[in-house]
């Protein structure tokens, strides 16, 4: 059954590499059980609130068995919350995950219900974490962003904890999906579940579903003369 190898939140604001800016990436293992509310873990944050945090990227999830291809990649240990993440889990298939997918995280009326809302796209912050040459790209490549959630029920959730699968959505799109830049299809699949009411569709994944949608459209249509 998957598992929650780790909840991590964030550790100490650090130096972002540029123009003085820090950031609040450096996510490491909490030891005791901690809730989980609308925004998030308790005691973390986002420096950055533009671009991270907010109901619906109150939590941040992300696969061990991602986390060592990269650690054997790149040869060097990548502990849980290194990329970031709040939740690091083990044997759940993060990147194949439906949008609007539900998780409990743990057993009973006490576990927090967390649902997928879109992939984490890398950053230039991201970039600075990890020092690597062309870390955006290689990331963007393997096609393992991890996953945003939303806290549809709070809680309080543990290191060891189960993860179920509660609720899958019907029309098949994916985080995967969602990170393509091209798969109108996918695309169109979760529009059409926010229009009839089967997904409370995220703005941020709504735009970007509309670009894909309307690029291909646009390339379908006939060229005038």
């Amino acid at each position: 059954m998957p598992t929650i190898l780790s909840v991590n939140r964030v550790h100490a604001d650090i130096a972002d590499g540029t123009r003085g800016r820090r950031t609040a990436i450096d996510k490491r293992p909490v030891g005791e059980p901690v809730r989980v509310g609308e925004l998030g873990v308790e005691g973390d944050r986002q420096l950055d609130t533009r671009h991270h945090g907010g109901r619906d990227k109150a939590v941040y999830a992300y696969a061990t068995e991602d986390l060592r291809h990269w650690s054997a990649e790149l040869g060097r240990d990548l502990p849980p919350g290194f990329f970031g993440e709040n939740l690091t889990l083990a044997g759940l298939d993060i990147t194949h995950a439906v949008i609007g997918e539900q998780w409990r995280l743990g057993e009973g009326d006490l576990a927090p219900v967390v649902e997928v809302t879109m992939p984490r796209i890398p950053c230039a912050t991201f970039q600075r974490r990890m020092q690597e040459p062309r870390w955006v790209r290689r990331f963007t490549e393997y096609g393992a962003p991890g996953a945003y959630l939303r806290v549809v029920r709070v809680g309080v959730v543990a290191a060891g904890a189960a993860v179920s699968v509660v609720r899958r959505p019907d029309h098949g799109a994916t985080v995967l999906d969602a990170f393509d830049r091209d798969a109108p299809e996918a695309m169109q699949a979760l529009l059409d579940a926010a229009a009839d009411g089967r997904l409370d569709l995220a703005p941020a994944m709504r735009d970007h579903a509309e670009r894909v949608v309307g690029r291909d459209k646009a390339r379908l249509m006939p060229s005038a003369g």
